[in-house]
């Protein structure tokens, strides 16, 4: 009896400490200052939408969910194709911009665009979700070092040196990969290391996501800044081209950098394609109707979504695996070395759980769970980008 007492006492205080770390993830994350580095979602305002309209089932995020979610402060990724080169990249990144200010400017009760960390911190002691801008391929500049400070001007705060495509002064990493890089020669040339201290002297952080090995070694050995990778993951886990070594790992945590990772479902298991493979050939002739009637791939894998739930859902990682990625992380250099970027609207399947900037609580949840102090899960979710931030800003 004395046995089983103990017994059931100790079950009892598993139980409550259980229950109390269940209502507590939600107090925890609210104290944080989350901060994601990488969200598309500007393309789909440039289509029509407005980010102040619910826009659930439509896309990943709106302002209403970013306050659920608890995202404080949200970098806006200005992305474009290689189809914008010369002439092209340049315009279209500042329409970009653009269509964010307007956001911002329609929505001053919920919203604030910043450029430094104090107007940042006043955004978010007033409760408004602080904007900055990720401009996402070098080609965007088109080799032009004054477009590049025009950037920085109008808010950009970190540029991603390549797309998948390579630039006449950077090699990109699906490039590298596939050689494919233009001349076939990688890495920076003389003109991409004047970008990369150009950008040290803006205070413009240096993004090592999407661009090849030699390049991210040339930029390691350039920068006088900490860099970080907006939108990566692990190499380790996931043999995807775009995720990071563990030396890459390495050099950015000596480097004082930081590794925000990707929710990209390919990224974090490379079991993924395959599934999502089968299970398209599974409904073919379905999906061949819903093409003959123009239906778009995007909204042909909503209704087989909505359709078929369950088998759908079994083909994206659990939410365990983006853990599992930011443990692989901790453990190699430390809790001081990685962060979230989600690639929210850039990603066509997320991990179960997250569908969108509403559910980053979950992840507050999975990680105080896993044993993480309060104070380590306010580092992954903002501390040390913001770190990094301040680290970057000239003096």
């Amino acid at each position: 009896m004395k046995l089983f007492a103990k017994g059931a006492a100790a079950l009892a205080l598993f139980c409550a400490a259980h229950s109390a770390n269940a209502q507590n993830y939600q107090k925890i994350h609210q104290k944080a200052i989350l901060v994601d580095t990488h969200n598309d979602v500007l393309i789909n305002v440039l289509e029509g939408l407005r980010l102040e309209d619910d826009l659930r089932g439509k896309t990943h995020s709106d302002l209403a969910r970013f306050k659920k979610g608890g995202v404080d402060v949200q970098f806006f990724s200005v992305w474009s194709d290689e189809t914008y080169g010369k002439g092209k990249g340049f315009a279209y990144a500042n329409r970009q911009i653009d269509s964010l200010q307007a956001i911002a400017a329609r929505n001053p009760d919920k919203m604030v665009m910043v450029g430094n960390y104090q107007e940042l911190m006043d955004a978010v002691k007033q409760g408004k979700l602080a904007g900055l801008v990720g401009v996402e391929g070098g080609h965007m500049i088109e080799d032009s070092i004054p477009y590049l400070d025009s950037l920085y001007n109008r808010g950009a705060r970190y540029l991603t040196l390549t797309w998948n495509n390579s630039t006449s002064w950077a090699s990109s990493a699906k490039d590298e990969t596939a050689g494919t890089v233009p001349n076939a020669k990688s890495g920076l040339n003389e003109h991409g290391k004047q970008i990369v201290r150009r950008m040290n002297e803006l205070g413009m952080m240096v993004d090592i996501s999407h661009v090849g090995d030699q390049t991210f070694w040339d930029v390691i050995n350039t920068s006088t800044k900490p860099v970080i990778a907006s939108h990566s993951s692990v190499h380790n886990f996931c043999s995807h081209f775009r995720n990071l070594k563990d030396d890459q790992i390495k050099a950015i945590a000596k480097n004082g950098g930081v590794v925000q990772l990707n929710f990209a479902a390919d990224f974090l298991d490379c079991g993924v394609p395959e599934r999502q493979q089968q299970f398209m050939a599974k409904y073919k002739t379905e999906i061949d109707s819903l093409k003959n009637r123009g239906w778009s791939n995007s909204r042909i894998r909503k209704w087989l979504v909505n359709k078929y739930p369950k088998e759908a859902t079994a083909v994206q990682p659990p939410l365990s695996v983006l853990l599992d990625h930011i443990d692989y992380i901790v453990k190699l250099v430390g809790v001081d070395y990685v962060g979230l970027g989600s690639d929210f609207d850039g990603i066509s399947m997320a991990p179960q759980q997250l569908d969108g900037v509403e559910d980053y609580p979950l992840i507050t949840k999975g990680l105080l769970t896993r044993g993480y102090s309060q104070q380590d899960i306010n580092k992954i979710l903002g501390g040390n980008l913001l770190r990094v931030f301040q680290a970057n800003s000239p003096r």
